[in-house]
């Protein structure tokens, strides 16, 4: 199929990329979904996130404008993850009002060719609401092994399949029914600057009944630097983890059982971490689970890190 082909074909699917002060990797991410074939019409939509000094924007326009691919690029003012990702996704409901299906991938991550094809087959195969894909790990600078098998960088693997729920946004597809039918907006912005605003959009996808898939086909790349692979930023992201499944939880569930939780998950990450200290003989390992609990404990006293707040 031509460019111009491609370009007079009615918008099916949109990509959502939302961005904040990393132009040089949205460059490759960009690169990597203008490069996508498909037998349907698709659409790019850019939020940049950095209404002070928008150059993630400006590089979106460059890049887009000289494809003959429809696109939308906006600023959105109101800092914080989730008010970024659902502006994406207003504009890409609004703007395409045919597409029936709505992709997200990080700007920190390249699609590998054939991923947008395949998200929007398999949906359209099964009927499925959702559909998510392996996000791989590419290390900039090469780690030692206790890191490379840190539990955060692992992700749902295998084959296609049906799957319970989706616990990441970087590489996932969801169909237009899905927005029409819960609450807006789809990410709830008290995750802003806490992250984790997809594992709730996700859980409540999974409450709702919506049909999850894994397809083993739609692989995308993350590029992973080296300030994210110290034992101190792991540490932090492991207290993150356990603050938002306790957040998530106390949307969730009533008050008492979401801080019953505590104390059983304060033990069980001691014995956790034990049994992985004698497996792996790694204190990085090790502390994982017990971390996670110290977050949830944390988040149940108002005390939740902010990684996502921008000092200016």
């Amino acid at each position: 199929m031509t460019d111009q082909q491609q370009r007079l074909m009615p918008v099916e699917a949109v990509i959502c990329i939302p961005t904040f002060r990393r132009p040089e990797w949205l460059r490759r991410t960009l690169h990597s979904v203008t490069g996508q074939h498909s037998d349907f019409g698709f659409a790019i939509v850019v939020v940049d996130n950095d209404a002070q000094n928008p150059i993630g924007a400006a590089l979106a326009n460059e890049i887009l404008s000289a494809t003959t691919l429809p696109h939308s690029v906006v600023v959105e003012h109101s800092q914080g993850n989730c008010h970024a990702i659902n502006r994406a996704f207003e504009v890409a409901l609004e703007t395409y009002p045919a597409a029936q299906y709505v992709l997200m991938i990080d700007d920190d991550e390249i699609a590998l060719p054939g991923w947008l094809q395949s998200m929007v087959d398999l949906s359209s195969d099964v009927s499925a609401d959702l559909v998510g894909g392996p996000v791989l790990r590419q290390f900039e600078i090469q780690p030692d092994a206790a890191v490379m098998q840190h539990p955060l960088f692992s992700s749902i693997d295998g084959e296609t399949r049906p799957i319970d729920q989706l616990h990441g946004s970087g590489n996932c597809l969801i169909r237009r029914r899905v927005f029409e039918t819960l609450p807006t907006p789809p990410f709830d912005t008290r995750f802003n600057f806490l992250g984790g605003g997809d594992m709730e959009f996700f859980a409540r996808c999974r409450l709702a009944g919506f049909k999850t898939w894994w397809c083993a086909q739609a692989v995308a790349h993350e590029f992973v630097s080296p300030d994210r692979t110290t034992a101190s930023f792991l540490a932090k992201r492991s207290v993150r983890t356990g603050s938002i499944n306790y957040m998530i939880d106390r949307l969730h569930k009533p008050l008492a059982i979401a801080l019953l939780k505590n104390g059983p998950s304060l033990v069980l990450g001691v014995l956790r971490g034990l049994r992985v200290l004698l497996r792996t003989r790694s204190p990085l390992l090790a502390s994982h689970p017990l971390l996670m609990s110290v977050g949830r404990i944390a988040a149940s006293l108002g005390l939740l890190p902010k990684p996502y707040k921008s000092s200016s």
